[in-house]
Parts: structure tokens; C-alpha cells; sequence
């Protein structure tokens, strides 16, 4: 493999070179260039019609949704705790009246 020639100089031509660059400003977009284009993009997009309702129109949504809904569903009744055993014996009490 051959190596490469270096040219006598070449190091202070780059750096000559980048030292231009850094003193460049900054390239400014023209006037009102990010109206234009926010204008541009809006006029493309198709306006979102019933938002809301997209999501009913995928059935694992309404499927979800469905199941969600059953078991959430309830009647808020509490099932008693299991009755404890009385104890039988001689010395076991009777309810109050």
C-alpha cells in the first residue's frame, strides 16, 4: 500500500481554511421562512375529522373497552366474611338477646 504524498504546507492551508469558517456568520434563514412553511405543512395535512370517535372504529379498542367495562361492573355488594365456628361446649355463651 502506497502512502500518501503530503503536500508541503497542507497543514497550515487547513488550518487557514477552518479559521475562515469559524469567522463565517451563521446562515439566517429569509423572511418569514417558518410561516411559510408551518403555511406549506398545514395546507398537506387533511384536517382530523372526529378525533374522538377514531379509536371506536378498531375493534380491540372496543373490545378492551368492553371488557374493562365488565369487569368493572358490580353491584357494590360485598360478600360477608365466612362465619366463624361457635365453640360447643359447657362454657360456650349465648348470644345476647
Amino acid at each position: 500500500m502506497s502512502k500518501p504524498v503530503l503536500r508541503p504546507g497542507s497543514e497550515e492551508e487547513w488550518e487557514a481554511l477552518l479559521h475562515q469558517l469559524r469567522q463565517t456568520p451563521p446562515a439566517q434563514p429569509r423572511p418569514f421562512f417558518y410561516a411559510r412553511v408551518q403555511a406549506r405543512l398545514a395546507a398537506q395535512s387533511p384536517a382530523p375529522k372526529a378525533i374522538l370517535l377514531n379509536w371506536v372504529r378498531r375493534p380491540a379498542y372496543v373490545a378492551l373497552l368492553g371488557l374493562l367495562g365488565l369487569a368493572m361492573s358490580g353491584d357494590g355488594v360485598v360478600p360477608p366474611p365466612p362465619a366463624a365456628p361457635h365453640p360447643a361446649g359447657p362454657t360456650a355463651r349465648l348470644p345476647a338477646p
